[in-house]
């Protein structure tokens, strides 16, 4: 069950047609000695663990036989033409005669992006018996079979010239997959992807194996592989700050990448795009006052409190939105806009999101949009809501129809006012002729000139009505810097986090409170995975953590309250200058948590811990510590 012991030459191995249990192997790098010239190195072994996703809702299913062989199938999912694709491929069936319908759903965080095997057992079993069945599991069914985070084994050596500026790194990574590659190859590819960190890194070697293990798989989890890059980064920079005898913040200053050197190609094939990384991190430092953080850690340290302060720094790029997303717009005969989109909202505020991008594209109040989503046989195609894509992908397909609606609508007052197209304007939802009021329409007005046959004639059957597929072949790159306070208590080992202060760069911010509202939930994971969670087998692959009361998920009350602000650079990749925001708080909070707690730690000699960083695990490194 040992990522390390089941990469070697003599383990046994798990399918023999194989011939081993390393599933993928790749490198990449910039070639010669990454560590040549380095004057100070540091190296680890750091152990990113396994966590589960623990969605409120666990997974369930119903299908229901139609009339001439096909199925209606709810499931709570996060793609449902992936679904779609599955059961009816399995089956043997066409595409269109599988309905997949997905109400509200409790939570993904990725877990939910893919079919799982229980949704085509169940869609076979209705066809066979011809009648509805329904499949929900327990808690310790969902613990056990529901595709897992994380599971990373990292050798990282990270070497620098004495004054600070990082020479090159050089690293060994094992993701654990489980027994099932299956989705696990998406953590793995990505962690890789975003090996070269948020900084000026001239040389670069990272060896990447996947391997099989007799345990659940591994798949995409709220970051999946950004969390994975950034905490070997973090620590390896904290290492190595240590080690200079450097403040944390100045050995990231003079190494983060500046804007002017940005858009970037990096040895790992990531295209980063914008950024004001330095900015973030100054920002961060000046909203928590870094400094005076500094001298009070320095008053507990002189008087040796019981309860000593650490204060760890994270510095991060992610990658989010590639593919497309499919998005349609049509204007009904009362006025309300109808938008139908490929991606499926569970929880991440895509109807109020969606409806402000046509709402300000159009000039219609707010709650006249509606919102069409989640139902194959509502929405002709769609990719789904996983990767922080939604914003940029499914709001940039809103924009774009929402243009083309807009083109049209004033192309027909146009002709209905008598007046040129470019003198039409929006202005107190209607369309204008500019600087006259009175020689005005209404949207419902302009439907319903739509529909007549002057405006078909102009405009064609579809009337007010446009589709559009956002594509991004290049992702975007959000960036940001998060600071966490921790205090550990040195009897019990206990560690609280005091504060967390997140600075993250997502482009353009379409609704502050939506992204606020992301960027906490993602804070909460990566604070429960620094202190709190982890997936744990015996020897045999038997789950030790079956039940809510074995596998630890934090409450509010072992959270701070958080606090976040923004440091926006647009990006050019797509009409809205959009980035995700959706995990960078996984991706920032876990490193740095970890790196708090080992700050408070350093006076005692404690170097590295692996989180989840329990009082049972720091009681025991301070006692190993303190002996001569």
């Amino acid at each position: 069950v040992d990522p390390v012991a089941a990469a070697a030459e003599d383990a046994p191995v798990l399918f023999e047609e194989l011939g081993s249990n390393v599933a993928r192997r790749e490198v990449v790098s910039t070639g010669g000695d990454p560590l040549e010239g380095a004057e100070v190195v540091v190296s680890a072994r750091l152990v990113d663990q396994r966590v589960a996703a623990v969605p409120l809702e666990p997974n369930g299913t119903l299908a229901v036989p139609e009339d001439g062989g096909g199925l209606t199938l709810w499931v709570s999912a996060q793609a449902p033409f992936q679904v779609r694709a599955a059961v009816a491929g399995l089956l043997g069936l066409a595409p269109e005669a599988v309905r997949v319908r997905v109400p509200a759903v409790g939570g993904g965080f990725g877990a939910k992006g893919g079919a799982y095997p229980e949704q085509v057992v169940v869609a076979a079993l209705a066809r066979r018996l011809r009648r509805p069945v329904r499949h929900v599991e327990t808690r310790s069914e969902n613990l056990v079979a529901m595709s897992q985070g994380r599971g990373q084994v990292q050798e990282v050596t990270l070497g620098a010239t004495r004054d600070g500026r990082l020479v090159g790194l050089r690293a060994r990574t094992l993701t654990d997959m489980g027994a099932y590659p299956w989705r696990g190859g998406i953590p793995f590819r990505t962690a890789l992807l975003m090996a070269a960190g948020p900084y000026r890194v001239p040389n670069l070697t990272v060896e990447a194996l996947g391997v099989l293990t007799p345990t659940t798989p591994i798949g995409p989890y709220r970051g999946a592989g950004r969390p994975e890059a950034a905490l070997m980064w973090e620590r390896a920079m904290d290492l190595l700050a240590l080690e200079l005898g450097l403040d944390p913040a100045e050995l990231r200053r003079r190494n983060l990448l500046r804007p002017d050197e940005l858009p970037r190609q990096t040895p790992s094939g990531a295209a980063y795009d914008s950024g004001d990384y330095p900015g973030a991190l100054e920002a961060v430092l000046a909203l928590a006052d870094y400094e005076g953080l500094r001298e009070e850690q320095a008053r507990r340290r002189r008087e040796r409190a019981r309860w000593q302060l650490g204060i760890g720094l994270a510095c991060f790029v992610e990658v989010s939105g590639t593919g497309e997303e499919y998005g349609a717009l049509r204007v009904t005969p009362t006025g309300t806009v109808e938008l139908v989109t490929g991606s499926s909202p569970h929880g991440q505020g895509h109807a109020t999101t969606f409806a402000q991008v046509v709402a300000a594209t159009l000039g219609v109040p707010l709650e006249r949009v509606r919102l069409v989503a989640s139902d194959t046989g509502l929405v002709p195609r769609g990719t789904g809501t996983f990767g922080s894509r939604s914003g940029q992908l499914g709001g940039g397909a809103a924009k774009l129809a929402a243009d083309e609606v807009l083109a049209k609508a004033k192309a027909l007052a146009a002709a209905h006012l008598e007046a040129a197209v470019e003198d039409i304007e929006v202005a107190e939802g209607r369309l204008q002729v500019a600087g006259v009021p009175a020689r005005s329409l209404e949207w419902a007005e302009l439907a319903a000139l739509a529909e007549a046959p002057e405006g078909r004639a102009l405009l064609g059957p579809e009337g007010l009505f446009a589709e559009a597929d956002a594509a991004q072949p290049e992702g975007t790159y959000p960036n940001g810097a998060h600071l966490a306070v921790c205090e550990v208590d040195l009897e019990t080992g206990l560690a609280r986090v005091t504060r967390v202060v997140a600075v993250d760069d997502c482009g353009t911010v379409i609704n502050p409170r939506i992204v606020a509202g992301q960027v906490h939930g993602g804070l909460a994971q990566g604070i429960a995975q620094a202190l709190y969670e982890e997936v744990r087998f015996d020897e045999s692959g038997q789950p030790l953590g079956t039940t809510l009361a074995e596998y630890r998920v934090p409450s509010a009350a072992e959270l701070p309250s958080f606090e976040t602000a923004e440091h926006p650079v647009p990006t050019p990749r797509n009409p809205l200058g959009a980035k995700g925001v959706g995990e960078s708080g996984t991706v920032g909070a876990t490193p740095a948590v970890v790196n708090a707690v080992l700050d408070a730690l350093a006076p005692y000699g404690v170097r590295h811990l692996d989180p989840p960083l329990s009082p049972e695990r720091i009681w025991q490194a301070l006692r190993a510590a303190a002996r001569p």
